[in-house]
Parts: C-alpha cells; structure tokens; sequence
C-alpha cells in the first residue's frame, strides 16, 4: 500500500503540480502587494479618495452596510485580473504564438453517409464507419 503511495507521489505531475501551487502562491502574494502599494492608491488619486474605501458605509433601518470594504476587494480583483493579463496572459500568448506556431489542421470533408467531418485522405469514417474513397492518394 506505502508503495503504490510514493509511486503516485514521485509522478512527475503531481511534483509539478504542487511546485505551481507554491509558486502560484508566492505569485499572488508578489501582484497582490503590487496593487496594494502602487495601484489602488492611483485609484484613489484619480477618484479624490485616499485609495481606501473601508469606511465608506450607509444606514438603512438601523443596519450600517459597510460596502468599502467591497469596494476595496472589488478593485482589488479588478486590478490584478488586469496585471495578470496585461503582464503574464498576453505576453505569453505571444510568446507562444511566436516560437510554437500551430500545426495546420488536415482538410475536412463530410461524411457521404452521416455528414461528419472526416479528413480527406481518410478510407473510413471514425463515426459511422461507413468505407469512403479517399479524395487524396494515401502516401500523399
């Protein structure tokens, strides 16, 4: 049984899977304090707020809505999500797009029986498996 546990363990995929959750954590930690310091302050230069809202509230029947502090979350969350696309996201989508550009998918054609895609040079379909004649000879 302890066998079967450290073999699972040692996988290469769960090893990498726990360094990105550390590594995701010190990540979150590192934008976190950086729109904290930098931008939520710019927020509330632009707004004529200090860049903290948490004593923003209102009264209703008696009962005090703090809603700064959602206020505060809220920009939070919006600023990150844009760091993280502006600065990891779109960056590494070009990257990839750059130095591992897609392979060109094989033309298609439909089925003569079901009408499913099926590539061209194929001798049977994968969903009905009706025999069809290849449009394209096979060693092309």
């Amino acid at each position: 049984m302890l066998k079967g546990f450290r073999d699972f363990m040692m996988r290469g995929n769960v090893i990498d899977m726990a360094v990105g959750v550390v590594i995701g954590s010190a990540f979150t930690a590192v934008v976190t304090g950086f729109v904290a310091a930098f931008l939520t302050p710019l927020v509330g230069v632009v707004v004529g707020a200090a860049g903290d809202f948490r004593s923003y509230s209102f009264a209703l029947a008696g009962v005090t809505f703090p809603y700064g502090q959602f206020l505060n979350v809220l920009i939070a969350f919006l600023l990150t999500a844009a760091v993280l696309y502006f600065f990891v996201v779109l960056p590494v989508t070009k990257a990839t797009a750059r130095y591992l550009p897609k392979k060109p998918k094989a033309p298609k054609r439909p089925c003569p029986e079901c009408l499913t895609e099926i590539p061209v040079a194929a001798r049977r379909c994968a969903a009905c498996t009706a025999q069809v004649e290849p449009l394209v000879p096979a060693g092309v």
